[in-house]
């Protein structure tokens, strides 16, 4: 009997196995790769961990832009990938409200709290047109501006000096890391904690955001219940989240407690706006206070969180990309001196450090920097949670619940989209016959997001790399260290 038993429910398993192989098939209709049993198409995505970006665009440019990919058995890990901007485009826009961030992003995304990256509806709309407001404000603008110019020139570049003089290679993505982090700092809390200085000190709140972009980038790529269980453990990569989390928090709820009582002194003395502090921190404090909606400490610290997400990697990876590109392309880097130089004349003494409208007028340098954030985007992968069910332009249905990933990476490579000189760095492609810049749609050229979501720190991002390039530039010849191999880092997935 107990042999009979036993015998029915391995056949009962078996069928049950086969009828979910073929349930698996049949909702997985357009597969990139093979579909193991149990384990799904996990085996080949670790596999070709280490070239993740680059196998992906193979993969997709094989299966025309869009395709499946299914994690192990009962772990939901089911994403579209999609290369195509006329499905970008009927996402972020035609259909932008049928597609949300969603709560499978910001259990996944948890550091980012209700800040403007992971919400949706009215409280996204709320965070944008606040965020929106603090952009415009044209004394921060030029508060911005006196930043960036003073960080350049009395960190950035004797930094540089420094290194020439010692014969000395430098990490530029370090480098990068460290000036933007210290910007960042002073333009949103006014504090500049100099972390770009001659000796690198180790910065403990550096290492959390990599930490934790690290730890964002494992949850995608493993099972939640694994990712899970090692949080309520406190073991491994979520031991190391937990740990980042704890000293972001202390750092940014620091920074709020120092601003409330800075601003409460200032309210006391009835100071002016002129003599006031015009960082991002304390003028949404201040308008706050004076709309009678005084923000809480939670709502700070996910804003300026998220202000720091969004500012930090973005122009660290461009700025590190961009001097790659130049350095391995002599031409270009020749071509954008001569317009310096025929756009300021040749006088040596011209100043260091160009200001915001003298960099606007380098019309081959924005090129250069637009090409640049073609072929390797600050952010190469942006996804989406379906509300209801749809069919995109390419043919491929979508359920609700569907998570949708689209490889901005793969689309700067995509022939369809740029010729077949995509692979090549030609700032050229954005430079019209009349010496003006190509207009390319923002769902094709998606480095800053497009759509109702496209990223309100666009002209920041553009004037902060130029100000840093052109300073560079105008006094270092770059070059990169024989036989070093650069790849995308998978943290950028933050």
């Amino acid at each position: 009997m107990a042999l009979l038993l036993s015998y029915a429910a391995a056949t009962v398993a078996a069928l049950f196995c086969i009828m979910y192989f073929f349930h698996r098939r049949a909702c997985c209709r357009y597969p990139l790769f093979t579909d193991y049993p149990i384990l799904g198409m996990l085996p080949q995505l670790l596999f070709n961990l280490s070239r993740f970006h680059d196998f992906f665009t193979e993969i997709l440019k094989e299966k025309g832009g869009t395709g499946e990919f299914t994690g192990p058995w009962f772990t939901n890990m089911n994403y579209l990938f999609t290369s195509d901007p006329l499905n970008v485009r009927h996402v972020m826009s035609t259909s932008f409200h049928n597609y949300v961030k969603g709560p499978v992003f910001r259990d996944i995304f948890e550091v980012l709290g209700e800040g403007i990256a992971a919400t949706d509806s009215e409280a996204w709309k709320y965070n944008r047109d606040l965020i929106h407001y603090l952009f415009k404000q044209k004394k921060f603008e030029v508060f911005l501006e006196k930043t960036i110019h003073k960080k350049i020139k009395n960190s950035l570049l004797p930094v540089l000096d420094h290194v020439h003089q010692q014969g000395s290679v430098v990490d530029l993505q370090d480098l990068f890391n460290r000036f933007t982090f210290d910007n960042l700092c002073y333009s949103v809390n006014g504090h500049d904690p100099n972390c770009l200085s001659v000796d690198f000190p180790e910065v403990e709140i550096e290492k959390a955001f990599n930490d934790a972009g690290e730890t964002i980038f494992r949850r995608h790529v493993v099972p939640k219940c694994v990712w899970k269980l090692q949080k309520w453990l406190q073991i491994g990569q979520e031991k190391k989240m937990t740990e980042a989390c704890k000293n972001l928090d202390e750092f940014i709820y620091a920074c709020i407690a120092s601003k409330r009582k800075n601003l409460s002194k200032c309210i006391e003395k009835n100071e002016t706006e002129e003599t006031s502090d015009v960082d991002l921190l304390t003028t949404l404090m201040r308008e706050g206070k004076e709309k009678g909606e005084e923000h809480d400490d939670i709502f700070l610290r996910d804003t300026v969180f998220n202000f720091f997400v969004a500012g930090r990697d973005a122009v660290t990876s461009a700025l590190t990309w961009f001097f790659w590109l130049v350095a391995t392309n002599p031409l270009v880097e020749a071509k954008i001196l001569e317009e310096i130089k025929e756009t300021f004349g040749r006088n040596e003494k011209k100043a260091e450090v160009l200001s915001v409208e003298e960099v606007k007028k380098l019309v081959y340098l924005h090129g250069a920097i637009c090409e640049s954030l073609r072929l390797f985007p600050p952010i190469p992968l942006e996804r989406k949670e379906a509300l209801k069910s749809d069919v995109l332009p390419s043919g491929h249905g979508v359920n609700p619940s569907t998570v949708i990933m689209f490889f901005l990476y793969s689309m700067g490579r995509s022939e369809e989209i740029w010729g077949e000189d995509c692979m090549e760095f030609k700032p050229e492609r954005w430079i019209s016959e009349k010496g003006g810049i190509v207009y390319v749609p923002s769902y094709k050229f998606v480095a800053f997001n497009t759509g109702p979501r496209t990223c309100l720190g666009k002209g920041v991002s553009f004037i902060q790399i130029k100000m840093v390039a052109t300073a560079i530039l105008h006094k270092y010849r770059l070059q990169v260290v024989e036989g070093h191999v650069a790849k995308p880092n998978l943290q950028t997935f933050f």
